[in-house]
């Protein structure tokens, strides 16, 4: 089985942003795009979200939130993931890109 790998996520419960290191290869100007837009994420809809690679190379934004948080607004999150999949469709095309070249050694 393929352990999926975290490129970054924020948590709306710890109020933390996470940025897996072993992408530092990464401009900080897309690092901080991304920090952004994790943080607004959980700023606007709570929970805990995660973008991470599958084995193919696929970039999945993978949302969680816990039994009993009352205030997590699933039909926002189901709204803003599509919103974020339409409005940075450039930047999330060039990460995987990214990682299927570098990671996974592979030719487009």
């Amino acid at each position: 089985m393929y352990d999926k790998k975290v490129l970054c996520g924020a948590n709306s419960y710890t109020q933390k942003y996470y940025f897996n290191e072993e992408f530092s290869l990464l401009p900080e100007s897309i690092r901080q795009e991304l920090q952004v837009l994790c943080v607004l994420y959980v700023e606007d809809v709570g929970g805990i979200l995660t973008l991470e690679f599958d084995e193919e190379g696929n970039l999945e934004l993978r949302v969680e939130n816990e039994e009993a948080d009352y205030l997590f607004d699933e039909i926002g999150s189901v709204l803003k993931i599509k919103q974020i999949q339409r409005e940075k469709t450039e930047l999330l095309e060039s990460l995987e890109l990214f990682y299927k070249t570098f990671y996974l050694g592979k030719d487009s």
